[in-house]
């Protein structure tokens, strides 16, 4: 099935922000583009806006003249439904609303051609649902795109219970065709982007509630040592506490409360007190004119061990072994046992595993890195009985690695190791149960949300049993099935282990 030809016209019903970002996308690959809304006048202003953007694309040379010229003869309005009678293709930008969404696509039944393309660019309801109810089911799907969609590549073609393959591929070549990265996924709650990244928060809120860190050393760690873009906290103050928990909160009700989604007792908290985020000038950070930056946990300086003992092969940390001996640490190694650096005063240093620093004699923990060459903070964990000479050593041994240093609680799996890990569960269930593939949820992790890796390309950088261990581990400290690691994640990993005959 080819895309929609480039003759033929497109309709964005709902003349709003997103509706306008659609609009400019579809008008700009060549289409004409009708804009609908039931007040005429915000059509009108709707397609006015979307001609001025196209007029200073062209004035600051972004596009030729003649094109931004053509572009603008081919965008109206129309505040009847009757005028979108020609077109090939319907996406629908309105209220989040199933009832309302639902009447409309039913009207537009009666006036489109019944091999129109219908698409809704919902972000949290069932493509399945709004379908319900028509004449043509088939032809009915989701295009989910990205504010702000002129710019963001990432488009998430959404097939229902009914939606006809062909359909479905027709709209995945037309959006391809319009520049952007569609990607395939089923009518699942959240589809990809919005049910894989719910740890990215969840974890977050979850270290803070547990007194492990404060909000800042938690966004930082993430940044600075995971890689992300932005930390959980900034980044739920910038989309909005209300919209972000009402997402969580969606997912979590469409998963029939299972424990993997639970919203966050905190943020709740924060909703109710109208603390929102930038938007109202207080979230999780204050954002008056007047408030002072909130700043991470940072050690103070602290003396390096002159030598270390590695035991063992560290896995992901394997390169700490260069960086120490590249900062003039003298290394011995042992192949067997471990795997931990065991520092001069006896005490052990060791990767987030999922359990707790408590559990052992005297051992501080390390948390995950992106890249632990690149990095520039990473956090450690220790409990009250570990001694000050080893968390001293721990602590001066990263900063002579050249990272700043966050101390955080003993939390089982610290921050950045039991996100990851989280992400590649909900990545290995999502795949198994046909959701989309692992290429499509690592390219929608990548551009939807700006995520360093994708989960699976995490997966395999980590190791197939890596996830799996730390998420038995954190299942046993925390029980109650939030970590209990998916089927489809023991699969990927220890089943494996079949084939040598263990």
């Amino acid at each position: 099935m080819t895309a929609i030809e480039r003759s033929r016209t497109v309709a964005v019903v709902g003349a709003g922000t997103m509706g306008q970002g659609i609009a400019q996308v579809a008008l700009l690959a060549g289409h004409r583009v009708l804009i609908h809304d039931i007040d005429e006048t915000a059509a009108r202003a709707g397609r006015d806006a979307v001609r001025d953007r196209v007029e200073r694309m062209a004035a600051k040379g972004r596009l030729d003249r003649a094109e931004a010229d053509s572009a603008i003869g081919r965008i109206d309005a129309s505040g009847d439904l009757a005028g979108l009678a020609a077109a090939a293709l319907v996406i629908e930008a309105v209220v989040e609303d199933a009832g309302v969404k639902r009447a409309l696509f039913a009207s537009l039944e009666e006036v489109v051609a019944p091999d129109t393309l219908l698409a809704t660019n919902t972000s949290s309801l069932s493509v399945t649902e709004l379908a319900a109810g028509l004449a043509h089911p088939g032809r009915f799907l989701g295009l989910h795109f990205f504010n702000p969609a002129p710019l963001l590549p990432l488009v998430e073609v959404v097939s229902g219970f009914a939606t006809d393959p062909g359909a479905a591929e027709r709209a995945y070549e037309t959006v391809l065709g319009w520049g952007k990265t569609p990607v395939r996924c089923a009518d699942t709650p959240g589809f990809i982007v919005n049910r894989i990244a719910r740890p990215f928060y969840a974890e977050a809120f979850a270290v803070y509630e547990e007194r492990g860190a404060d909000p800042a050393t938690i966004d930082a760690v993430l940044r600075e040592s995971g890689g992300f873009r932005m930390g959980p906290f900034e980044l739920t103050d910038l989309i909005g506490q209300d919209v972000n928990e009402a997402v969580t909160r969606s997912v979590w009700e469409s998963f029939f409360r299972s424990s993997k989604f639970t919203p966050s007792l905190a943020q709740r908290r924060l909703v109710q007190s109208g603390r929102l985020g930038r938007k109202t000038g207080q979230g999780w950070f204050p954002y008056a004119p007047e408030a002072v930056r909130a700043e991470p946990h940072t050690a103070g300086p602290g003396a390096s061990p002159d030598k270390v003992s590695v035991v063992g092969d560290l896995g992901p940390a394997a390169v700490l072994v260069e960086l120490l001996e590249e900062a003039g640490i003298a290394v011995t190694t042992a192949e067997t046992g471990g795997p931990y650096i065991q520092l001069p005063g006896e005490g052990q240093l060791v990767l987030a595993d999922g359990k707790t620093s408590v559990e052992f004699a005297d051992v501080v923990y390390f948390d995950l890195a992106l890249d632990y060459r690149g990095a520039t903070r990473i956090a450690l964990s220790a409990s009250e009985d570990t001694s000050e000479q080893t968390l001293a050593e721990a602590v001066g041994l990263f900063q002579k690695l050249g990272k700043k240093v966050s101390v955080i609680g003993d939390v089982p799996g610290m921050i950045v190791a039991r996100t990851v890990a989280m992400l590649i569960d909900l990545t290995a269930d999502a795949v198994a149960r046909g959701a989309a593939t692992a290429e499509d949820i690592d390219t929608a992790m990548r551009l939807g949300v700006n995520y360093p890796l994708g989960p699976s390309e995490w997966h395999e950088k980590l190791g197939q049993d890596w996830a799996y261990d730390l998420l038995h581990h954190l299942d046993e400290r925390c029980p109650g099935g939030r970590y209990a690691p998916s089927l489809a994640l023991y699969r990927l990993g220890y089943a494996t282990e079949g084939e040598d005959g263990a």
